[in-house]
């Protein structure tokens, strides 16, 4: 079958965080199991889009109310990614590096889902399946139901997965007009707590919701940011879905971004060769254990809670460990890190910022990776460092509670219930006892690189909601 995936990022194209993970493996995955796949971004200034050859396929124009933007759509002339990418091009509108955080990326959004739909229902193949991806592509569901121009798309199924409920795009009734002409007797799709709401109105009109873990699932019936009473209403065409990491590009024995690569049997050498580079690098002491944070520094993954949880850890442990934090957020926060590199200089160090290769190299060389989110719909850290050998300590939530498994109980990794200061050190001190049992240290750290996270299962899981939706042959 044809397959649509649209989605504001894509890895390698665009990544702000595991939703790009997620679109650019899975529809590889689908290629591979037989199916035509089509992965459609908006077309950022980013390093993939500068250095890559595209041709232009398609042109036309958006108009949201008064404004028109002509758009282009430019195809990936190699699909070496495994899978067709195609970029939404408009100019006035995406020609910027970031993904978001604009004024305008209400309009930006909605320009892409229009522009989108508009090349898919000029095309003479009309696709089986159209993927959605959270809020920026929610209102595409609606649209292809309801809107008078895509009357030729009736037919195309609809599956939103939600990647974080937390965010929802909403917008004022003042901006309504920027959506083509439909029968107003269905605006009521688009209402949510008396604005628009384009996460709503995916889950109210797509055929089938998936979240990107089962605990997720469970967790947004209860708490989803005011849609908890819509979730509890779809839950007969909802799924959760835990998602899977690329095992080629997340490969310790292959990855080339690291300084030596290793398999499950020569991992104990090959992560300390990694780890000494690592400290290498900043000024740490490759003979402690070394505890690592890769993400964002916001409430949501816990990053608040980090300058004290370091402090307190090295306080209590100074002798003991070291602390390496990648990431950027909130800028209270990482003045709060930077500033504890002068406490605590040759056991701890960060780098505010994101870097691929350098999360690479923190995956091979840390002991722990630190994951105390307070929302964690699926997370991928985690599994990565699972993959890679690094013991994982994460809160019991979302998608950290299907994949991590205390050691305690025969697991893979170290698991907390709160998101507290006392929690995470309780936890941190756990891990310096295990690090010093090298037998179960390194008996753990097996278990975790033997487990399977790879796409091949979820790949096809989400084929059989695809036939699902198809067979049912609702509109």
């Amino acid at each position: 079958m044809e397959i649509f995936h649209i989605s504001a990022e894509c890895y390698p194209m665009a990544k702000v965080g595991g939703l790009a993970d997620v679109v650019g493996a899975l529809p590889k995955y689908q290629t591979n199991a037989g199916h035509k796949l089509r992965v459609v971004v908006p077309c950022y200034d980013t390093k993939f889009r500068n250095e890559n050859e595209f041709e232009y396929v398609h042109w036309g124009s958006v108009t949201l109310g008064n404004f028109e933007f002509p758009f282009s759509v430019l195809k990936e002339t190699t699909d070496k990614l495994g899978y067709e990418l195609y970029l939404i091009e408009i100019k006035e509108l995406f020609d910027r590096p970031n993904v978001y955080g604009y004024e305008d990326d209400i309009e930006r959004f909605v320009s892409f889902q229009i522009a989108a739909l508009d090349w898919i229902s000029g095309r003479k193949i009309v696709p089986a399946v159209i993927n959605c991806h959270d809020h920026h592509t929610g209102l595409i569901p609606f649209l292809l139901k309801y809107a008078y121009k895509y009357e030729n798309l009736r037919e195309v199924r609809t599956v939103i997965t939600i990647h974080n409920g937390l965010y929802q795009g909403w917008f004022g009734f003042d901006k309504l007009h920027y959506l083509p002409e439909f029968d107003l007797i269905h605006v009521g799709f688009l209402e949510w707590g008396n604005s628009l709401n384009s996460l709503a109105v995916g889950i109210k009109c797509a055929n089938f919701v998936t979240t990107v873990s089962p605990s997720y699932l469970n967790e947004i019936n209860i708490s989803a940011n005011g849609l908890e009473s819509l979730f509890n209403s779809v839950r007969t065409k909802s799924r959760g879905i835990l998602n899977g990491i690329d095992i080629e590009v997340w490969d310790p024995s292959k990855d080339k971004m690291i300084i030596k690569n290793y398999s499950l049997e020569s991992s104990e050498i090959g992560k300390q060769k990694n780890k000494e580079k690592l400290c290498e690098q900043f000024e740490l002491d490759p003979s402690k254990p070394l505890f690592s944070f890769i993400g964002r520094l916001f409430e949501e993954k816990g990053g608040d809670l980090l300058p004290q949880v370091s402090a307190l850890a090295l306080s209590e442990n100074f002798e003991n460990i070291n602390i390496l934090i990648l990431g950027s957020g909130n800028s209270v926060i990482e003045d709060q890190l930077v500033q504890l590199r002068n406490d605590y200089k040759g056991n701890y160090n960060v780098f505010i910022g994101y870097n691929e290769e350098l999360a690479h190299l923190i995956y091979a060389g840390s002991d722990f990776i630190l994951m105390p989110s307070r929302v964690e719909p699926c997370g991928l850290n985690q599994m990565y460092a699972l993959r890679y050998g690094t013991i994982p300590i994460v809160r019991r939530t979302g998608g950290l509670r299907d994949t991590v498994i205390d050691f305690g109980d025969d697991g893979n990794g170290i698991c907390h219930d709160q998101a507290s200061v006392g929690d995470i050190c309780y936890s941190v001190n756990r891990a310096v006892k295990l690090y010093d049992d090298k037998i179960n240290f390194n008996k753990i750290r097996k278990i975790g690189m033997e487990t399977d996270h790879s796409w091949e299962r979820v790949c096809q899981e989400y084929i059989e909601i695809y036939n699902l939706i198809i067979e049912k042959n609702e509109i």
